[in-house]
């Protein structure tokens, strides 16, 4: 048997084998992992109604979720469902106190384990990694393709619509059984991902998708639902590292850069990609958020605009920013989480505005 370049699949007689959640069932629905769970989740709730209610009454509230996950007769509830433009529109779901706490436990005991078959370059919703770091390493990455800036740099810039939800849930618990064996841990994982549904208008809806009548979306609000589409996520990862052999790739969420001096390089890529994502994980890339140009043109990424030797903050970004800082002091903890951002760029004169 032989580890493969991977590092998560493994070589027996020619053939691949992934490598298994260790985690028992009871691992994630103990009394001590709902405990410590609810800990986690509290922070920063702790004034919050359904938090105060819920921990009023916490040993029962505890007790009673895990007897009916013991029991399976646990249910996941509904969601409220409101808007916010953070900063485009975006579609949250927020389940109850009860269930985001199961959400909690569940990925206490699932992370550990997905996040070690995940490729270095993808950097959404994981520890050590984020916005700022995928940003440098687009900018190391940049630095190499271009020789020192000494060749022009070609970038591949996509962006996937309607990507929460688009998620196939389907592909996904499929995905999912080639990485768990316990059927306890799958029928836990069913319920909470069959607790949602997307609401798409058939013109968002991918012709594909749309024709097989697959149940789609995860809720934006869930915890889980960061590990889940990066799970899905990384069936891409994989395919982009290890078929199509790129070497300079970051990814965080639904949006990803591939580099090259060779524009051909990329062009010959793009096709693979579209068809990829379509045949395997029935999403689609956005019409208007796809391009091919070189790094000194100005390459939009992360809400940073990006060239060889500096960055600049995105204009829509700068409005935002104004707006919301144009009556608070400047020691306000959103003032201050501005200056933080700012010290990834050339924004010199914009701390000072801010200040």
């Amino acid at each position: 048997m032989i580890r493969s370049k991977t590092g998560s699949r493994f070589l027996r007689g020619g053939v691949h084998f992934r490598k298994k959640l260790a985690h028992t069932y009871d691992d994630i629905i103990s009394i001590e992992n709902l405990l410590a769970a609810w800990q986690e989740f509290r922070r920063g709730k702790r004034n919050k109604l359904g938090v105060l209610e819920f921990q009023s009454d916490l040993i029962y509230q505890v007790t009673q979720l895990h007897e009916e996950l013991k029991n399976k007769t646990y249910r996941h509830g509904g969601y409220k469902h409101f808007k916010i433009s953070d900063p485009k529109p975006r579609d949250i779901h927020k389940a109850s106190v009860r269930d985001r706490l199961l959400h909690h436990a569940m990925h206490r005991q699932l992370y550990p384990f997905f996040d070690k078959t995940f490729i270095h370059d993808s950097y959404s919703c994981r520890v050590g990694k984020g916005t700022h770091k995928a940003m440098y390493q687009f900018f190391a990455y940049a630095r190499k393709c271009s020789h020192n800036h000494t060749r022009t740099c070609w970038v591949l810039k996509c962006d996937i619509k309607k990507f929460f939800a688009s998620i196939d849930q389907t592909i996904l618990l499929e995905i999912l059984e080639q990485r768990i064996s316990n059927q306890n841990i799958l029928w836990l994982l069913h319920e909470v991902i069959g607790s949602f549904s997307s609401s798409l208008s058939n013109r968002d809806i991918p012709t594909f998708a749309r024709m097989l009548e697959c149940p789609q979306g995860l809720p934006l609000g869930n915890l889980t639902s960061q590990l889940l589409v990066n799970i899905y996520m990384n069936e891409f990862d994989q395919y982009v590292k290890h078929q199509l052999k790129a070497k300079y790739y970051v990814r965080y969420a639904d949006d990803f850069i591939f580099l090259s001096s060779d524009k051909k390089e990329l062009e010959k890529l793009f096709p693979c990609i579209i068809i990829f994502l379509r045949d395997r994980l029935r999403l689609a890339l956005h019409p208007d958020k796809v391009f091919i140009k070189t790094l000194a043109s100005g390459v939009d990424f992360l809400g940073w605009v990006h060239f060889p030797d500096h960055r600049v903050l995105r204009t829509a970004t700068k409005k935002r920013m104004f707006r919301r800082t144009m009556e608070l002091e400047a020691d306000s903890p959103v003032a201050q989480s501005y200056l933080g951002m700012l010290k990834h760029g050339n924004t010199k004169k914009l701390k000072a505005k801010v200040v």
